[in-house]
């Protein structure tokens, strides 16, 4: 399946996410992948919704619920490597907090 070139409006037709610029030019994020990036703006696209809804924690920070399963699926990948993605964002940037919610849930604070 090919995509042709786009005309006039013609991006208007599609849904974006969006990585925030400091994570590729600050050099504090120069040590995680582009994996782990682009797994941010997962996140980043669910917390919206999850701020929409008024799921915050007892400090005011959103929420969400992302499933190791549902990440291996959005990512294609296997869970060892969902598992390595979350922990670069975790513990090597500090750009999120997980905490498991049980059989295979996941709760990432943002």
């Amino acid at each position: 399946m090919g995509f042709d070139y786009f005309y006039g409006r013609g991006t208007e037709q599609f849904a974006f996410y969006q990585v925030p610029k400091m994570l590729i030019t600050d050099d504090r994020f120069a040590g995680i992948t582009m994996d782990s990036k682009f797994l941010y703006s997962l996140l980043l696209d669910r917390s919206s919704l999850s701020a929409k809804n008024g799921w915050l924690d007892e400090e005011g920070k959103v929420y969400i619920y992302y499933t190791l399963e549902q990440i291996m699926a959005d990512m294609h990948c296997a869970n060892q490597k969902a598992t390595k993605l979350l922990k670069e964002l975790e513990t090597k940037a500090g750009l999120m907090n997980a905490k498991s919610k049980g059989r295979g849930s996941q709760q990432e604070s943002m």
